[in-house]
This record gives C-alpha cells, sequence and structure tokens, in this order.
C-alpha cells in the first residue's frame, strides 16, 4: 500500500493496476472504478481497505474496457525480487532498505499498440538515486587491478546472464499449426481459484491469449489421462480457429444469393451490441442484414459470432442461416422433417376459426394426436405464396418434440366388456 500511495502521487490521474502474482489487484478509489467499468467483484482487506482483482491473462480484454470508458490506467509490474539493501552513508535508523524496481506503463486513449511501443523504448527500469550515488564512490577507492579483475567477472556474469535471458527468450514450439498457418502454444488446462469444481482449457494462437472455455468432466479425465490432446481438444473448445477462413473480399458488399424468385441482393452485413434497455434481449450482440429492401436483426449465436469474427463464415452463409426463413428460402426448411414412421396424410394446416390464425396439426392414428400450433406469417408466405416449405417441413419445425413424445408413450388399451345383445 506503500507503493500504492507512492506511484498514485506521480500518476493521480490513472487507474492503478498492481500485478500481484496471477493476478491484477486495484486499490482503494480504483478498486471502485474498476468494479464498476469492468463488472468485477469488489473486495476489503482485514482494514478495510477495498481491492478488486482480475487473472493476469485477462488483462488483453479488461484493459481496453477501461479505456474505452474514458480512464487513464497505469500498469505496475514487478521487475526484481525485492532485495534488502545497506545505507552506509545514512543513520541506523534507516540502515536497511528494500527497494523495487518499477515498471510502469501508461494507457490513455484506444490506440493502446502505439502506446506500448512507446512507452517500450522510453520508460527503462532505473536505478534510484541511492545506488547511483553508492556505486560510484565505490569504484574510485577500487585498485586498478581489482578493477581488471572485477571487469572480467562482471563480463562473463553478463554474458551468462546475456545467454540465460536468450534461452528464456526462445520461443515455444506450437503445439499444433492450424490450417491457416497460425500456430497454438501453450494449450493447458487450469483449475478456477474461485470454483475447485470448474476448469477451463485455454491456449495461445500466434502468442495472443485465447478466452479460457470451461471444460465438460469427461474432457477433462480424458485430458488428465492423457487420451486427449491439445489438438483435440482445439477443436472441441475453439473450433472457428483451426477452419479454413474464406477470402476477405467475401466481406465486401453488395453480395448477390439465390432468392425464391430469383437472386437478391445483401447489401449490408455486420454485428451490434443491442443497447436498447427496453428489449428483451438487451446487452445481447446481434447480426443485422439489409436483403434487398428488407431490414432485419436477430440474436447470434456464439458460435456464429465466433464464425464471423474469425472469418470462417460467408455473410451469404450466415444470412441463409439466421435469415433464411425470413426470406422464404428452401435451404432453410430443409433441415425439418418428420419422424420415421409418421404418415405425412396425418398432417393439416387449417385456419382456427376461433382466433382466425393458420395452425398446423398431426394426426398420429391409435397413438392420438397433436395440439395445434400457430405458424408464422413467413412459414405460411413459404407453404402457400413461394412453395418453399411442405406442409411436413412445417409440422416437423412446430411439432417434432410433441410427436416423439405421443411415438414413445405407450397405446392405452381399452377393454371390450362382455355385452348382452337384446
Amino acid at each position: 500500500m506503500k507503493q500504492f500511495a507512492e506511484i498514485k502521487t506521480k500518476h493521480p490521474d490513472a487507474v492503478l493496476l498492481f500485478r500481484a502474482g496471477d493476478f491484477y489487484e486495484t486499490y482503494k478509489e480504483d478498486a471502485h472504478t474498476a468494479s464498476k467499468t469492468l463488472g468485477i467483484t469488489l473486495t476489503r482487506f482485514k482494514d478495510g481497505t477495498e481491492m478488486a482483482a482480475f487473472p493476469h491473462y485477462a488483462l488483453d480484454t479488461y484493459l481496453p474496457k477501461l479505456i474505452r470508458a474514458g480512464h487513464r490506467v497505469a500498469i505496475c509490474d514487478k521487475l526484481e525480487v525485492p532485495k534488502q539493501r545497506k545505507d552506509h552513508q545514512e543513520d541506523k535508523a534507516q540502515e536497511k532498505e528494500y527497494g523495487v524496481i518499477e515498471k510502469v506503463q501508461r494507457f490513455e486513449d484506444n490506440n493502446m499498440a502505439n502506446k506500448k511501443k512507446e512507452q517500450a523504448k522510453q520508460e527503462e527500469p532505473a536505478k534510484t538515486v541511492k545506488n547511483a550515488a553508492e556505486e560510484k564512490p565505490a569504484k574510485e577507492q577500487k585498485v586498478k587491478s581489482a578493477e581488471k579483475t572485477e571487469q572480467k567477472t562482471d563480463t562473463k556474469a553478463e554474458n551468462k546472464q546475456d545467454a540465460e535471458a536468450k534461452q528464456e527468450r526462445k520461443p515455444r514450439e506450437p503445439q499444433m499449426v492450424t490450417v491457416n498457418g497460425d500456430k497454438v502454444s501453450h494449450g493447458h488446462a487450469y483449475q478456477s481459484k474461485t470454483n475447485p469444481e470448474d476448469w477451463f482449457f485455454t491456449a495461445k494462437l500466434n502468442g495472443q491469449q485465447l478466452k479460457p472455455q470451461k471444460m465438460d468432466a469427461a474432457d477433462l479425465a480424458a485430458y488428465q489421462k492423457k487420451e486427449m490432446t491439445v489438438p483435440q481438444l482445439m477443436e472441441k473448445y475453439y473450433p472457428t480457429k483451426l477452419q479454413e477462413k474464406v477470402a476477405e473480399d467475401a466481406y465486401k458488399m453488395p453480395k448477390a444469393m439465390a432468392g425464391p424468385d430469383g437472386d437478391i441482393s445483401i447489401n449490408k452485413f455486420n454485428v451490434y451490441k443491442e443497447k436498447d434497455e427496453q428489449r428483451p434481449d438487451f446487452g445481447k450482440y446481434k447480426f443485422y442484414a439489409e436483403v434487398g429492401e428488407a431490414k432485419m436483426s436477430t440474436v447470434a449465436s456464439r458460435a456464429d459470432l465466433n464464425a464471423y469474427f474469425d472469418r470462417v463464415a460467408t455473410p451469404q452463409q450466415l444470412v441463409e442461416k439466421n435469415f433464411g426463413e425470413r426470406l422464404h428460402l428452401q435451404s432453410a426448411y430443409e433441415k425439418y422433417s418428420l419422424p420415421e414412421g409418421v404418415d405425412p396424410k396425418g398432417v393439416r394446416v387449417a385456419k382456427d376459426r376461433g382466433d382466425n390464425k393458420w395452425k398446423v396439426s398431426v394426426d398420429l392414428g391409435e397413438k392420438g394426436k397433436t395440439s395445434q400450433k400457430e405458424i408464422s406469417f413467413d412459414d405460411g408466405f413459404a407453404l402457400f405464396k413461394t412453395k418453399t416449405a411442405t406442409r411436413e417441413q412445417i409440422a416437423a419445425k412446430h411439432l417434432n418434440n410433441e410427436i416423439k413424445g405421443l411415438l414413445t408413450a405407450p397405446v392405452a388399451k381399452m377393454e371390450k366388456s362382455a355385452s348382452v345383445k337384446m
């Protein structure tokens, strides 16, 4: 906390992030700011000091959020293990002192990559004034022969340190190389510190940390027994990172695709986050498309979002998958089919006289009848107008779960009672 106070006086306008082990921590008023901006838990020490923290590998996720929220950020990393130092020029009360060389990186705007490069050149670890004052007189008192001996020793030590540093900086061999030439390294499973029952798998792609994914218990057991490899875990938890990317030109609009009455034009396709708090899908990521004169949006699944951002699916494919029924495409209904053994003749689509809405139902004979399910305007248009959907497909879309339940249920047998002919 003493270091926090000292550095805060140097950077009063910045949120200080202190590296402590596997976490970045921040304290006092900065903890309140980080907790509110990042949505992380605010805790307190025994003395009442507030603290908020997040794992070090999540820095690339949380740092941009703080910057975009308008905050300046200073990252404080420990570069040396504190060493005990003695001051022979000061009194005994100040005889022992512990120093840590600090590296403070400031981030003030969205050009964080440029800032990092500039700071890497400008902000080099500097020794304290005290050390500089100690070293000079020490050198002046030495004899020339002793200086030569020490210089040789220092040169050897420096060469050894340089060699060790080069070995440490040697890039790790990738655990796999994707079809796109991307290198996967540091793939491993780790246990959650907050909930020990949870395990996560993560890896680095070209040196960039991937977002950890919660592991299934079966996958964890197989990985610990070495029955499941890193490439197999990558295939399951990061599939779009391994798939072949489509050409960048595929994302340039407009694009044409086959429609029910000829080609239709995709004039715009992108992703946005719903900001209307009155909507039930507030805060979720959605696809937005302008196809012909129609404008439409829908909540995007995680798989489709990954496919979009990793550029492994074209806009035409994503439009067809997410808006195919609204565009009355035949391919959008091909995925629906009735369970085996269901007679298509039992499917009925009719207008309900009670509420004047079109509904679908299925007669399964001795297995019974399903309820009547209302169909959408798009279903009706594809069924009656464009002829791109069949009655069976409409029934399968709305009633398959109910049909399967009736097929597996036992048939109620009627017992014949004895009768007397009068």
